[in-house]
């Protein structure tokens, strides 16, 4: 039997059933981890402001190890889909293994240059931090870092399943991961009164138990990949890896690396605006729940297109999700403005604190209902189709200047407050706009599909 035909998910013939399915587990998944989010930091705050500010600080720079991963294993989908939507099982087995094997030996390098130099980094970026708050980072940053290897994997078994079409399996392994998080703080935070390491002693443990069980799943389904053979590097599937997840990663990173440095110039702001943005931090993801997760299953599904030469699908699948977190993104915003003050006395801050905040969930929840979903969704697509190098170039250009170095203008020139590096979000977004939109015009993106 010709093993091309019989390779699942080789059409591009999705129906609404299908899109559902896949879509509606990676929004759930992704609204359940930033409630636990939400709930974490809830947590810390019953230690204290100074804990609240340590682990936005701290979490922030993770944040952007994590992304390169994320965005790594992303990259490395996009090769499996593509060979998914040839219909070769073989590339894509060999694809799948490929990418384990990068994630893994990176995550290992980054643990241990994180260890080696936690000293020197947290002084880069966080030097000017009130002593209390850099103690408490410490004490975080070093539990944590325990668990990149981990993420790292579960990223890329979760990258795998939900290029196939299986968002559900990390959506339920997700939901293990974060009771176990959320259990593991009541414990340590609340009963063994640990402090900032009872917040982050329970990530750890929690996800290399999500690891094991994904990883395991992956090994065990109809995509085999227990042969050792199949992580002896492949240089020409290596080099389709690299060719697409680089330029992710390299996008996500200097997005996260922006952020990491608009946070230390936020660290010299008063404790009040450090708070106010965290909570604008936790609330302004939560806010895009339903774009970030649509996103993951478009990659799935424009990757199988491009991989089948389906650009017309691939559009259509594009628009149709489009209209969709317009819709759905917009009712999110509309509740969560309502339900700012609630926000607020949950978190226990002071008034000045949860007046920024306030003013910085007005000023996001607008853009995310304007701009983002055609900002972000559409460079997925792109991605997707394997344009991930323009990709990159245009959202570092936009994010440096409208961002960056806004942001920089606004406080260290002006001497304005907090609420200045919001208003700079919405610039950086207004620029993507300029460079995504006549991309995908043009249609150049339909070229850039891997080669053999």
């Amino acid at each position: 039997m010709d093993e091309k035909k019989t390779m699942p998910g080789a059409s591009t013939e999705f129906t609404k059933k299908e899109i559902k399915a896949l879509i509606v587990p990676l929004i759930l998944e992704q609204l359940l981890a930033l409630l636990v989010g939400l709930a974490d930091t809830v947590m810390v705050a019953g230690v204290g402001n100074t804990a609240v500010s340590a682990v936005s600080l701290v979490d922030s720079f993770f944040a952007l190890i994590m992304l390169l991963f994320s965005a790594m294993a992303a990259g490395g989908g996009v090769v499996v889909g593509q060979y998914i939507g040839q219909g070769d099982k073989s590339r894509t087995r060999t694809a799948a293994a490929q990418l384990l094997l990068v994630l893994f030996g990176g995550s290992i390098l980054i643990t241990a240059v994180l260890e080696l130099f936690y000293g020197q980094i947290l002084g880069l970026f966080f030097g000017k931090t009130e002593q209390d708050i850099m103690i408490n980072c410490i004490t975080y940053y070093r539990i944590v870092m325990l668990s990149v290897p981990f993420l790292a994997l579960y990223n890329g078994a979760a990258a795998l399943y939900r290029i196939r079409g299986d968002s559900k399996t990390p959506m339920k392994t997700s939901v293990l991961m974060n009771l176990l998080n959320v259990i593991g703080n009541a414990v340590c935070i609340n009963l063994l009164k640990m402090g900032v390491a009872g917040a982050a002693l329970p990530s750890v443990l929690s996800r290399v138990a999500a690891m094991v069980i994904l990883r395991y799943g992956t090994l065990t389904d109809d995509m085999k990949l227990t042969e050792l053979s199949l992580y002896r590097p492949v240089k020409r599937i290596m080099k389709n890896i690299f060719s697409i997840g680089i330029p992710n990663a390299v996008e996500s990173g200097m997005f996260q690396f922006g952020k990491l440095l608009l946070m230390s110039l936020i660290s010299t702001l008063p404790t009040a605006s450090i708070t106010a943005n965290a909570i604008g931090n936790t609330i302004g993801t939560l806010r895009l729940f339903v774009g970030i997760g649509t996103n993951l299953g478009l990659t799935s599904l424009v990757s199988r297109c491009v991989g089948a030469k389906d650009y017309k699908q691939a559009r259509k699948i594009t628009f149709r999700l489009i209209r969709f977190v317009y819709i759905a993104q917009g009712a999110v915003c509309i509740v969560l403005i309502l339900a700012m003050p609630l926000i607020n006395r949950l978190y226990g801050v002071s008034g000045e604190a949860a007046h920024l905040s306030t003013q910085i969930n007005l000023v996001h929840s607008v853009s995310s209902m304007i701009l983002w979903p055609f900002c972000f969704m559409l460079n997925t697509a792109m991605t997707a189709a394997g344009d991930s190098r323009y990709v990159m170039i245009g959202s570092s250009i936009s994010m440096w200047i409208g961002r960056v170095l806004f942001s920089y203008v606004l406080i260290m020139g002006f001497g304005f407050g907090v609420l200045s590096v919001w208003i700079a979000w919405e610039v950086d977004w207004c620029l993507r706009l300029f460079f995504f939109i006549p991309r995908w015009r043009s249609g150049v993106w339909e070229t850039k599909a891997i080669k053999d």
